[in-house]
């Protein structure tokens, strides 16, 4: 059974990394299909003009400047979007980052970065969007924009870390879906892999 998009028109998405690249792709196409999303990102100039661009279409997009490498950032981000905005339906962890560095001569800060980011962030918002769900009753929607390199290694020459950290975000994923079985909620969980399609695909894929 494939369900139109016309379920969420209204609700509240949250899409991090939205100021660039796929994140702000993701962001507008939510947008245009009428979801209010709040846009979370570093860059709050970007966010702005990305806003405005999207201001006549028939949702809207509202930037929440954030630091995905911060908790108390990411809480803070997500009071304003519950106060302001609404209960949550949809979290997109977009944010991501690759740094440029190897295993045998490797930069700590990079590393750390990574983890931050690609790893800890996305496990930050994942808890806060679905605490918001449960305490509204929301059967709402996770989705963890991955990679190829979160299935299978390939040789990369400076971008050895970054697997691992793609890993997890599968490893992470699967735990999550396991963790709600459990808990008995019907908050769905989705890995996918870059394309806006794909994403788009899978709200309107459900049964």
């Amino acid at each position: 059974m494939v369900l139109s998009m016309e379920r969420w028109v209204g609700k509240v998405a949250v899409v991090t990394g939205a100021s660039s690249g796929i994140g702000a792709a993701i962001a507008e196409a939510l947008v245009e299909r009428g979801l209010k999303v709040a846009g979370l990102a570093r860059r709050k100039d970007r966010l702005d003009a990305l806003a405005q661009k999207l201001s006549n279409k028939k949702g809207k997009l509202y930037p929440v400047q954030t630091d995905i490498t911060k908790e108390e950032d990411i809480i803070n981000a997500f009071k304003w979007i519950k106060e302001n905005l609404g209960p949550i339906h949809i979290l997109v962890n977009n944010a991501g980052v690759l740094g440029q560095t190897s295993l045998v001569d490797g930069n700590i800060e990079i590393w750390e970065n990574i983890l931050d980011v690609n790893v800890l962030g996305l496990s930050i918002a994942t808890r806060e969007a679905i605490r918001d769900m449960r305490a509204n009753n929301v059967d709402g929607h996770i989705i963890h924009i991955n990679s190829v390199a979160g299935h299978q290694v390939s040789q990369i020459p400076n971008m050895n870390f970054y697997p691992a950290s793609k890993f997890a975000v599968t490893a992470l994923a699967e735990t999550l879906r396991l963790e709600m079985l459990n808990l008995k909620l019907k908050i769905k969980i989705t890995i996918q892999e870059l394309t806006v399609r794909s994403v788009d695909e899978s709200f309107r894929n459900e049964k």
